[in-house]
């Protein structure tokens, strides 16, 4: 499947000045994500929709329907496409045996709508960000953690004095995770190129600082986790690419496969020690979680209880058949675990399908050398990392965020061109 696009430059010489400023509006859009999620902490979605609105408009503009689709339909086709796409269909007809049908397409939306924002905007055609984008990307990761970090020094004064939504600083577990999500993309973007500057790199070593700073000084355990794991990986990719491949495609597959039984596993590994230490992190309450949604999902292993119903399973039918002691925890809200989640609500098949679908994403970075797999693998096994331990696995602005990375990291590397020699100068004089 070939998503590559035109030039920037070349888009907006063919394209005229209204395309070229909608998709102009639609990049400003994505580059203020972290900025706008530091406002408002579920407002990704509604981020990626404006932009889905400026890039469509864009391309229709520019040169019909006709392309876009034909774009839209080798993603649909893709092994990718084909999986995802099972897996909505899954989780939309399995509200027929769920026992809040109106509270799962609700959750179904919530999902399916990022998703297909992200793919609008890669069949537009319209999304070639260029350096400048980039750099102003990790420059609003940045800023954003700044405002985040200063804001919990001073215990959300300014919030609490303006009245301003909630004052707890978990309010900024999301926007962190978000930062930290598209930090990945705006590292792979800065990194390499022919037109890299020495200010660049200076650039990418305050981002990893600044994502370093707000992943272990805010309340995100599950961020400090997915920083660690994204430069590790990241690291070893970098050195011996094959190797960091296979393990983390091993990895995946193994905890998609085990997730009923992570709770056993984790009671059975982990020793009380160990919980001691991590008492901030709920890592013993984690594993409790797990075993009570372990055994939900082995009493329904096929399809499950339905999409969305983890929020209310302590009231589904499973609920009797979840043993006694384990059974309060049930009303959690949702395993702390999307592997685990995804069998709870969609069975051992809709596991299968986000397994194969994930794989199928590996697959398509074997190719990649060294240095460009880095950032894309560290990525994908520090988002697994974050979504198998911390939030609901359909939360919007995690599917939002996740949609923004993989478009940063899917647009074609800048080509420079003769009508914009601008950064070709920047690297002869950087």
């Amino acid at each position: 499947m070939n998503l590559s696009v035109l030039p920037a430059a070349d888009l907006r010489r063919i394209d005229g000045p209204v395309p070229a400023r909608l998709a102009a509006l639609g990049s400003a859009l994505l580059v203020a994500m972290p900025l706008v999620m530091w406002i408002a902490n579920r407002s990704a979605p509604l981020v990626l929709a404006l932009a889905t609105v400026a890039f469509v408009a864009a391309g229709l503009t520019a040169e019909g329907w006709r392309p876009a689709w034909r774009r839209l339909a080798a993603i649909l086709r893709s092994p990718i496409g084909l999986a995802l796409g099972g897996f909505a269909l899954l989780a939309l007809i399995s509200l027929a045996w769920s026992h809040r049908p109106a509270q799962g397409l609700d959750a179904w939306g919530e999902f399916v709508l990022p998703m297909a924002c992200g793919a609008a905007i890669m069949a537009s055609g319209r999304f070639r960000p260029g350096r400048r984008f980039a750099r102003a990307l990790a420059g609003a990761i940045i800023v954003a953690i700044v405002f985040m970090m200063a804001e919990l020094a001073t215990g959300l004064s300014l919030r609490a004095t303006l009245d301003i939504g909630r004052y707890q600083s978990f309010i900024f577990n999301r926007p962190v995770l978000t930062c930290l999500m598209l930090s990945a993309a705006a590292f792979a973007l800065l990194r390499g190129g022919a037109v890299a500057t020495r200010w660049d790199a200076a650039w990418l070593g305050l981002l990893v600082l600044a994502v370093g700073w707000a992943c272990f000084g805010s309340e995100s355990g599950a961020a400090g986790l997915g920083f660690l794991v994204m430069v590790g990986v990241g690291l070893t990719a970098r050195f011996a690419p094959r190797f960091a491949l296979a393990a983390v495609a091993a990895g995946f597959a193994a905890t998609m496969a085990l997730a009923p039984v992570a709770g056993r596993l984790g009671d059975a590994v982990l020793p009380a020690s160990l919980h001691e230490r991590l008492a901030n992190s709920h890592s013993r309450d984690r594993v409790d979680i797990w075993l009570t949604f372990g055994e939900a999902a082995l009493a329904r292993p096929l399809l499950g209880t339905g999409f969305g119903t983890s929020p209310t399973l302590d009231r589904h039918p499973v609920a009797a058949e979840v043993s006694p002691p384990r059974r309060t925890l049930l009303a959690v809200g949702h395993p702390h675990n999307a592997p685990l989640q995804a069998w709870v609500e969609t069975g051992a098949l809709g596991a299968a399908l986000l397994t194969f679908a994930g794989l199928a994403c590996l697959a398509r970075l074997r190719r990649l050398a060294a240095a460009d797999l880095a950032p894309r693998l560290a990525l994908f096994a520090g988002a697994f990392a974050v979504a198998s331990v911390a939030h609901g696995a359909w939360q919007g602005w995690w599917i939002a965020a996740l949609a923004a990375a993989a478009l940063w990291l899917c647009a074609p590397p800048p080509v420079p061109t003769a009508s914009s020699p601008t950064e070709a100068e920047e690297a002869h004089h950087g």
